[in-house]
């Protein structure tokens, strides 16, 4: 465990912690997640959007009532291990440091894609340098990560309300879209709740505010005000944006693409805005990698703290207050991972393994007592019931992908305990 000299400081306030949540979510998941979303469930995409969304606020409930109560870094692995017992509290750290981590890489790519539209080898170069570049500011404090991301995401708001605009008053946009394809989509009520899955993907973001809740100041108030704030903000943006590229592309134009703003903006006539989607894509991809890299660094921090991974991990910078080597060690990893491996399609990669990270969270704050208590059971039940059904509608490689994550980090903790024994 660690000592007071081994505690992040606390220098974040409500505004901050709401800027982060929104860089998290608000990332290049609104840039490319409408295309899988559009191919599983058509115009049915935007009902997928309200059931993600329904079910992130569940989740949303449970991280900052138990974050209250629990007001130290490490999230769901934390009050899964205080909450529920060591084993879950592995298992929802385990599924977020290495999901995540592939997350950081593919979002590193995903920033070069829409900075460098060049050779596929000076794009790996770039998205190497993004991640050196965002990890050594985390190094330097939260202070200035928090700084960053506001500059990032209002880049990010500026860039998408003028593609909304432009597809607003470009001529192009047509309400017949919506009706294009049958009410549900071809995939019916099952493709539905898939495209609720790929789109939960860019609900996740408001984990990172609980995973820094030792940074926070007056955890018990900021926290539980910061979470619903970042995801009431988020889920209006995704809406607007969502009816916006249906109305300008139908939902084939977008599931034929991998670009569904860029074809948005064509599809309306407004083809001239097209950087302005390269601008934003390119701005929002940093802003999830550096709220990601800050999210997994204090994860580490955690779960070294606990033993479940290398100790020296659990180290605190003495001026800076911040994980350092934690975050040395992810930035060296997903530098790695961006420069040999193409991991922009690990979107139901990344779902599963945050799915069942909130299920633990669900039921985790199932269990606190009525003095910890901020909102009814029936929320985290219906959050918990959500996420394992959105995890079995996830396409089927996901799913298996998932699993082997878990099996080989479950059974490599068991025989890690077993060799202590």
């Amino acid at each position: 465990m660690s000592t007071p000299a081994q505690h992040l400081a606390r220098r974040l306030g409500t505004r901050d912690a709401v800027l982060i949540g929104l860089g998290s979510m608000i990332g290049a998941g609104v840039f490319a997640a409408f295309g899988p979303a559009a191919r599983a469930a058509g115009t049915g995409l935007l009902i997928g959007l309200g059931i993600a969304a329904v079910i992130a606020y569940c989740n949303a409930t449970a991280s900052a009532q138990l974050a209250a109560a629990h007001p130290t870094s490490g999230g769901t692995y934390i009050y899964g291990r205080e909450r529920l017992g060591a084993w879950w509290g592995f298992a929802a750290g385990w599924g977020f440091i290495v999901g995540k981590t592939a997350s950081c890489a593919a979002m590193a790519l995903t920033f070069a894609s829409y900075a460098v539209p060049g050779p596929w080898w000076a794009q790996r170069a770039v998205a190497v340098a993004g991640v050196v570049a965002l990890a050594a500011l985390n190094y330097r404090g939260v202070t200035r990560t928090a700084l960053l991301t506001r500059v990032l995401v209002a880049a990010t708001l500026i860039a998408l309300t003028v593609v909304v605009a432009g597809i607003a008053f470009g001529g192009g946009a047509d309400s017949a879209h919506l009706g294009g394809w049958a009410a549900l989509g071809s995939g019916g009520v099952y493709g539905v709740l898939q495209s609720a899955g790929l789109l939960f993907f860019a609900f996740a973001g408001y984990a990172r505010i609980a995973t820094m809740g030792e940074e926070v100041r007056d955890p018990r108030r900021t926290i539980p005000r910061a979470i619903p704030a970042a995801l009431g903000i988020t889920v209006a943006v995704y809406f607007v944006v969502g009816v916006a590229a249906l109305l300008a592309a139908g939902p084939g134009r977008l599931a034929a693409t991998t670009a569904p703003l860029t074809e948005a903006v064509r599809a309306a006539g407004v083809g001239g805005l097209a950087p302005v989607v390269r601008v934003g894509g390119a701005v929002a991809s940093l802003g999830a990698l550096l709220a990601l890299i800050a999210g997994v660094g204090r994860t580490g921090l955690a779960m070294a703290r606990h033993r479940d991974l290398p100790g020296w991990l659990a180290a605190v910078h003495p001026r800076h207050r911040v994980p350092h080597h934690a975050e040395i060690a992810l930035a060296a990893i997903v530098s790695a991972l961006a420069a040999t491996v193409d991991l922009r399609g690990v979107i139901g990669f990344s779902s599963f393994g945050v799915l069942v990270y909130y299920a633990i969270a669900n039921a985790a704050a199932l269990t606190q007592p009525a003095a910890d208590r901020r909102w009814p059971r029936a929320l985290h039940v219906t959050g918990a019931i959500g996420c394992l059904v959105l995890v079995a509608t996830l396409p089927a490689g996901s799913v298996a992908a998932g699993l082997a994550l878990f099996a080989v980090g479950l059974g490599g903790r068991w025989l890690v305990l077993h060799r202590r024994r």
